[in-house]
Parts: C-alpha cells; sequence; structure tokens
C-alpha cells in the first residue's frame, strides 16, 4: 500500500519543486490513497464488488494533521484536502448544494476505520507548505484568495498528474507494454532550434521587397529584447508584419536566456491552429511541435484502458499521450484549451497545468479574450507571470487596452504593461505598414452588395451571421458572378481547408475569386484580397478584416478599400451592435480608424461601457467567477466546480454533427464498433469533419432520419452522424434547413 503513495509523492514533489511547491505536493501525494488502508478497501482488493471512498480520508486528516500548525500551513492543508478529495472526481466546491461538496464530506468522515499503521508507513509532514512566491497580494483579500485558489490547482495537477502515471506505469509493467513519454527538454535542443530559425529566416532575409525588410526589421527589434526580465509583454504588429514568426523568434531566445522549460502558442480559432502549427514544424521540425485543439479532450480514463487498438505507430501514441500533460517542448493550442483548463475541475484538464509554469505563453490575437471573461483570464495571466515564471507575450495588430497606466485606477483588468512592448513603435509601424483605405459606404441591401462584388474580380464580403452569408451567396450565384465562393462553419474544419487552398490559388493566379463569408475568415487567415466589404462591427473587427485586404502591399493604398456597410434585413446581433456604436465614437475621435492609438481608445470605450460586471460575467451565475474563492477566519470557501462549470469561453449553444464524406472520416466511424478504443480518440479523429448546428436543428435532423447516433448502444448519444449526405453542399455545407423538406421528398419517392 505504502509503495504507491510514496511513489507517487515522489513524483508529485519532483512536479512542485520547479515552481515551488514541492512541500506541499509531496504532502498531496502520500495522503491520496489514505482511504485504502481500511478493511473495506481490503476487502475490495480481495474481490469484494463494494464501492469503497478511499479518498475523504486524506482530505480529512490533512485537515486535521494542520490543526497544531501556523495559519498559513492551514490554509495550504486545506488546498491540498481539495485535491486529495477530488483526485478521481475533480476538484470540489467547499459548499454548495448542487455537487457534493468538501465539507459534507470531511464531517461525514470518521477514523475509526483507517489502520493506523499509516503513521508510521508514510510520516507526512505538515509544515513550511506555503511557497515563498515573489508576489503575495498584502492588501487585496480578493486577489489573495484567486492566489490561493490558482495555488490549489496547481497542487492538485502535480498530484493527479504523478497518480496517473504511477498506476499507468504499474500496469504497463504487469502487462508488458512500452509507453513512450520522453520528450526532448527544451533547453537540450534549443541551440538546434534556434539554428534551424535563424536559417529559415535567412531565406526571408535575401527578400527586397519593402514589406519583407519591414518584417526582418520588426523580427531583429523583438528579438533583441529576448533578455528582459521573464513576465508580460506586448508584441503589437500590423497585419502581415510578421508577428507569428517574431513571437516564436522571441520565443526561443527568451526560453535560452532565462532557462525556461516550454513555448506555448494559444490561437484563438481552430480554423487556423493548423496553419500555425504547419508554420512551426516546416521551421523547426516534426519532432518537437504538439498540436493540441480546444475539442481534443479524451474523456476521463483510467491509466489501465487500452489506447487505440489501430495505432500502431509509437509516435501517434506518444502525441496522444502529450496532449494529457503537455510534456512536449513546444505547444500550439487554443485559448479555450488554455484558459479552461486553468479554471478546470476535471482531472484529465488539470494535469497539464504544472507543465505551464516556467514557459514562454504567447496569445496570438490577444484582442480575441472573451469580454466576459477579461477578468479571470487576466488574473490567471497575471498570476502565472508574476508566481509561477512564465513570460507573457500577448500578441496582436489591434493591442487591447489593458495597460494600467491607460487604464482607470485599480480597474480589475489592468496590468503592469508599461515599458514591455516588443515592436518597434508600433504608432510609426502602423504608418509604415499602412496598407488600406477604410471607407463607410451606409446602407447596402444584399442586391446592392452583390452588384458591387460583380464588379471586381477578385473581392472578399464579411458578413455577421452563417444566415446572412448563406442569402447573399445564393443571391450571387442567381446573378451568375463568376468564382464564387462561399466560406462559413457550415462547412467542416477540413472542406474549409481545402477550400482555403483554392481560394489562395486564384488570388495568386488573378482568377476570378469572390468569397463570401462569416468573420471566421478575419483573424489569421493569409489570405490578400484587393478589396473587402465589412458588415458593421466591432473596430477590432474592422481591422482584422482590413488585415485581409491588400495584405502583402503590392497594391497602392488608394485602391486598396476596405468599405464598411450596414445590412438592413440581417442587422447584427446586439453584443456586435454594441461594438459598432462603440467604434462609430471613434469615428469623431480619430481620421486614422485604424491607428493603435484609436483601437486603444476604441477598447477603452468598450470596457468603460460594459464595467466590471461586464468583464467577469460566468456562463449559469451572476457572482463573478472572482468572488467564488474567498478566505476569512473559517478558512477557504472555493468554488472550484463551479467556477469550472461557469467558466465557458464559447458559449454557442451548438451541438456537433459529423459529415463523413471521405475515407479518413469514415475509417474513424468505423472505429466505433471496436469496444477497446477510446471514444476520445475517435473524437479527434473526427474533429475536423464537424459541423456545430443549433439544437433544434439537431433533434429536426434525428427526427426525419438524416442524422443518427452511431453505436448508440455502445458509446450512448455522442457521435450524432449525417446520413443523408445530399443535405452537405459542396459549395455552402450542410444545409440543415431542407431537413424537414427533404424528408416528405423522400416520402414521395
Amino acid at each position: 500500500m505504502n509503495s504507491h503513495l510514496i511513489a507517487v509523492a515522489e513524483v508529485a514533489q519532483q512536479f512542485g519543486a520547479r515552481i515551488g511547491i514541492g512541500r506541499a505536493t509531496r504532502l498531496a501525494g502520500l495522503l491520496h490513497d489514505l482511504g485504502k488502508y481500511t478493511p473495506q478497501f481490503q476487502a475490495r482488493l480481495s474481490g469484494a464488488q463494494e464501492r469503497v471512498d478511499h479518498s475523504t480520508a486524506g482530505a480529512a486528516i490533512v485537515v486535521q494533521l494542520a490543526r497544531a500548525v501556523k495559519a498559513d500551513d492551514r490554509i495550504v492543508a486545506e488546498l491540498i484536502a481539495y485535491c486529495i478529495a477530488g483526485h478521481h472526481a475533480g476538484l470540489p466546491d467547499k459548499q454548495g448544494e448542487t455537487f457534493s461538496t468538501l465539507s459534507e464530506r470531511l464531517d461525514g468522515f470518521s477514523a475509526a476505520g483507517l489502520d493506523p499503521i499509516w503513521k508510521s508507513e508514510i510520516a507526512p509532514e505538515v509544515a513550511d507548505l506555503l511557497p515563498s512566491f515573489p508576489n503575495w497580494e498584502k492588501t487585496d483579500r480578493t486577489r489573495a484568495a484567486f492566489q490561493l485558489g490558482f495555488l490549489g490547482r496547481m497542487i492538485f495537477s502535480c498530484l493527479v498528474d504523478a497518480d496517473f502515471k504511477d498506476t499507468e506505469q504499474f500496469y504497463a509493467c504487469t502487462e508488458g507494454r512500452q509507453i513512450d513519454r520522453t520528450w526532448p527538454e527544451l533547453q537540450s535542443i534549443l541551440p538546434g532550434l534556434i539554428k534551424a530559425f535563424d536559417t529559415h529566416m535567412g531565406e526571408k532575409r535575401r527578400s527586397d521587397s519593402l514589406v519583407n525588410v519591414l518584417r526582418t526589421n520588426i523580427l531583429d527589434h523583438v528579438r533583441s529584447h529576448s533578455s528582459e526580465k521573464p513576465g508580460l509583454f506586448t508584441l503589437t504588429v500590423p497585419t502581415g508584419g510578421g508577428k507569428t514568426l517574431a513571437s516564436l523568434g522571441f520565443a526561443l531566445d527568451h526560453a535560452k536566456a532565462h532557462g525556461l522549460d516550454r513555448i506555448i502558442y494559444a490561437i484563438p480559432f481552430t480554423s487556423i491552429i493548423d496553419q500555425t502549427a504547419a508554420i512551426f514544424r516546416e521551421v523547426l521540425g516534426d519532432d518537437v511541435v504538439l498540436e493540441h485543439h480546444s475539442a481534443i479532450e479524451d474523456e476521463e480514463r483510467h491509466p489501465r484502458e487500452p489506447r487505440d487498438a489501430d495505432s500502431t505507430k509509437a509516435d501517434k501514441d506518444k502525441l496522444k499521450l502529450a496532449m494529457e500533460d503537455w510534456a512536449a517542448p513546444i505547444v500550439v493550442t487554443t485559448n479555450v484549451q488554455l484558459f479552461e483548463s486553468l479554471f478546470a475541475a476535471r482531472t484529465s484538464r488539470c494535469r497539464k497545468l504544472h507543465n505551464t509554469a516556467n514557459s514562454v505563453i504567447i496569445l496570438d490575437e490577444a484582442q480575441t479574450l472573451p469580454r466576459q471573461l477579461l477578468i479571470p483570464a487576466v488574473w490567471a495571466l497575471r498570476e502565472l507571470a508574476e508566481n509561477y515564471n512564465c513570460s507573457i507575450v500577448l500578441c496582436t495588430a489591434t493591442q487591447p487596452a489593458l495597460d494600467q497606466q491607460k487604464f482607470p485606477a485599480r480597474h480589475p483588468a489592468a496590468l503592469p504593461l508599461e515599458g514591455r512592448e516588443l515592436a518597434p513603435d508600433p504608432d510609426h509601424l502602423a504608418e509604415r505598414l499602412e496598407r488600406v483605405r477604410l471607407e463607410h459606404h451606409g446602407v447596402m441591401d444584399d442586391v446592392a452588395l452583390v452588384a458591387e462584388l460583380g464588379k471586381t474580380d477578385q473581392g472578399l464580403v464579411v458578413v455577421n451571421s452563417r444566415k446572412h452569408a448563406l442569402a447573399l451567396y445564393r443571391l450571387a450565384k442567381e446573378e451568375r458572378l463568376d468564382g464564387l465562393v462561399h466560406l462559413t462553419t457550415r462547412q467542416y474544419a477540413a472542406h474549409r481547408r481545402e477550400i482555403l487552398a483554392v481560394v489562395r490559388q486564384k488570388l495568386t493566379t488573378g482568377e476570378p475569386c469572390r468569397v463570401i463569408a462569416t468573420s471566421l475568415v478575419e483573424a489569421g487567415v493569409d489570405l490578400d484580397f484587393p478589396k473587402v466589404w465589412r458588415a458593421e462591427a466591432g473596430l477590432d473587427q474592422i481591422a482584422q478584416a482590413a488585415g485581409r485586404c491588400n495584405r502583402e502591399g503590392r497594391r497602392p493604398v488608394a485602391d486598396s478599400i476596405v468599405a464598411v456597410f450596414k445590412a438592413p434585413e440581417n442587422p447584427p446581433p446586439p453584443e456586435i451592435a454594441g461594438l459598432s456604436a462603440d467604434m462609430s465614437r471613434m469615428m469623431a475621435r480619430h481620421e486614422k480608424l485604424l491607428s493603435p492609438a484609436a483601437i486603444e481608445d476604441f477598447f477603452g470605450e468598450v470596457y468603460w461601457r460594459v464595467g466590471a460586471e461586464g468583464l467577469d460575467r460566468g456562463r449559469n451565475d451572476r457572482l463573478p467567477i472572482v468572488d467564488k474563492f474567498r478566505i476569512g477566519s473559517g478558512g477557504t470557501n472555493f468554488s472550484y466546480r463551479s467556477v469550472a462549470e461557469n467558466f465557458r469561453m464559447i458559449e454557442s449553444g451548438m451541438v456537433p454533427v459529423i459529415v463523413a464524406r471521405d475515407e479518413q472520416a469514415k475509417a474513424a466511424i468505423a472505429k466505433l464498433r471496436i469496444e477497446t478504443v477510446p471514444s476520445g480518440a475517435i473524437a479527434r479523429d473526427l474533429q475536423t469533419y464537424v459541423v456545430q448546428v443549433p439544437p433544434k436543428a439537431l433533434a429536426r435532423l434525428i427526427a426525419c432520419g438524416h442524422v443518427k447516433f452511431a453505436e448508440e448502444r455502445l458509446r450512448t448519444a455522442q457521435f450524432a452522424v449525417l446520413i443523408s449526405l445530399s443535405l452537405y453542399d459542396p459549395e455552402v455545407g450542410l444545409v440543415w434547413e431542407d431537413a424537414e423538406y427533404l424528408s416528405q421528398e423522400a416520402i414521395v419517392i
């Protein structure tokens, strides 16, 4: 019994020692399975079927042991209690009515059944548990509680990762399996990575185009700041200025200068994560980059469960394992995966958290952080930077106004960013990289818009909804416009990649190319049109749309028009309407609306309008996320599970439908029949073949026989697969509105 506890304690201590919490994580490891020192659990080992709670005992005992120690250690001991109680089911709330709470479990515990031999076998030490972090909050009780809650989640991460790996290793040895979790340490390979990066960028230096010369100057300036003290940084570079590779160059040099363990690159949209990961692999090689989508999340699994029976390649299995703990030296992921993990309660999502410490974390398109969760997201970033030795780079063309020097006094979302800009003079860069002229075309109905699109051989129209995009495309189709392309999330991601490849080819060869799209085309999608039309929206979205116009600077600015219009038949949803009004106020204040000053003013206007309450608003609870962590004379009152339920970066209200039009998707669906293949592994393979639809639309599709849950007996209602492929139009994607019509048509036939 004690061998597992000691082994987990030692591994957890190794994980925790890297971030100064080794004593706390060792104690958590020693006590996490204390409930196995009972006759009931020993009987279960002998074949008894009775369910035994073996996690409450350690949680209760660590609190009891801490009664005789100083107050700081009692607080950390209580954090450890949360971790031990939740090391299988997930971190609990201290109090509440919805879930099984920590208080209920501790109140119902009796130590009478524990074999006292545990005291001599594991000899836990409850002392000096509070880490000596450099930036403990001294005055603001809410921030202090948030910091402690964050510490608890880091202890939890070390504990559950150590527990899982020790158990996994035990079963692997017993069953004669080999597990490869070995990745090279970043510091050992950095010289080679930097050399590869320099070689790649050397090819670009030979270009004499004005844009490439400017990109080279930006890169050199950014890298020259790599020796600066770790912490928070901004990188404000206009679209097309090469900020992706500039931020990677900084991260490599900065990690080398300060001995950091990992580079994490977080991207706002799954639609461009493949593109960025491909760039990094091209520059650095295939064997150092882990790509982890937000929706790729294995269900909770026991370490003994077999992996994908068809995965014969060791490197494929290794990538799956690395998604659990982010052990790779370079991780490319999404904002959703990163931030929802930082506020998670589930063991599978929290395992990776301790590996975010001692890292360079680059947030691409930082302005896309969801406004309703800005305060908790910013607090988490600040905590990583100030107490967990991370460098955070807020990387964007439209920098959100987060600098505390420019925010109102003590605004909760403010960050200490003064003097931490990596780019050379963002205002001057914006002038030199000015490539478009912004025009306001007022009201344009669909007929007028299609007529304007017909006057140019290559143009992009961006609207605010899938419904509007489809109606506009159908009207343009009726007008027989050449080179017409529809691009929305009605199409699954793998299909969109094919469409984008065709669009890029047409743009390069000069063929007619008229694209009607939703906002998915704006951030990070590398397209270059001579003219763009954008439905009214916030200034940040207008600026992103402008980044698809004259991107390479090959055309005169005067001829590169971004036309902003109002769509009378398709007004923007309330959130975008509010942002559009904020933008309108900028028009009276700034001559150049795409300048850094105008964009900063825009964000300040938005933050002032929505107020602090609008910057911390969970999904189902009016109580702000940061107020769900409280400390007082009675110890802590943390709501870990409630926070995880309420911290949702994407609340689309949509549900997935799988569209299996190619052999790879069909092969993944066939695996659903194989009981030994985990559902999470199959979901990963199907990630790029999913279209999100409204719940009512899914119900209608099922009722009409167009969608069925595959292998429902084995997988329950997890995998909704499109049976009637005729509903998927190769030009526009899934047209679920036709479900009832096609059902009636089938009856007539």
